[in-house]
């Protein structure tokens, strides 16, 4: 397992999110063509939400969002109770893919979440097509919830409960 570090998101990262977001694998695994106002987004530091990068010998390669999606202003993910948190992750270059980063990054993601012990459950939605991601997320523990569309994207929805995870982090 390569050695992955989160860290918060900074302005100095404006220019590499925006590089990734032009990116082809990124795009088809984003489900729109809308990207991210990063310089507002990162300066825009609500208590519900976390904005990191994930680095290997000091070098950026992919970035995650976790949000308490009770307190998330859009309502993405509609009216929901507490003790869940939301997640997205991708890789930022395609030279990194497959070498275990994301296992690693969604290992550090889920143990962010899981350190409160308020959070029971966490959501995550590749598009459906995405069927890489979703076997990924699989065998990473999380099962299925559904199909839900989230404003355009037909999305394919999966949980973790903490329970799953301390059991197959046994």
């Amino acid at each position: 397992m390569p050695t992955v570090l989160l860290r918060l998101a900074s302005l100095n990262d404006v220019p590499i999110l925006r590089a990734w977001d032009k990116k082809q694998h990124v795009i088809d695994s984003s489900g729109t063509d809308d990207h991210a106002d990063w310089p507002a987004e990162i300066n825009f530091d609500p208590p519900w939400r976390e904005i990191l990068i994930a680095e290997t010998d000091h070098t950026p390669i992919g970035a995650l969002v976790i949000i308490d999606p009770e307190f998330e202003i859009s309502r993405y993910w509609g009216n929901i109770r507490s003790g869940f948190r939301a997640i997205d992750i991708w890789i930022g270059e395609e030279d990194h893919l497959g070498k275990g980063y994301g296992t690693a990054m969604m290992r550090l993601a889920i143990q962010r979440c899981f350190w409160s012990s308020d959070v029971d459950t966490i959501l995550i939605n590749p598009l459906a097509t995405n069927t890489r991601a979703i076997a990924f997320y699989k065998k990473m523990k999380f099962e299925a919830e559904g199909h839900r569309t989230f404003g355009k994207d037909a999305c394919f929805v999966l949980r973790l409960e903490r329970t799953t995870w301390r059991q197959s982090e046994a």
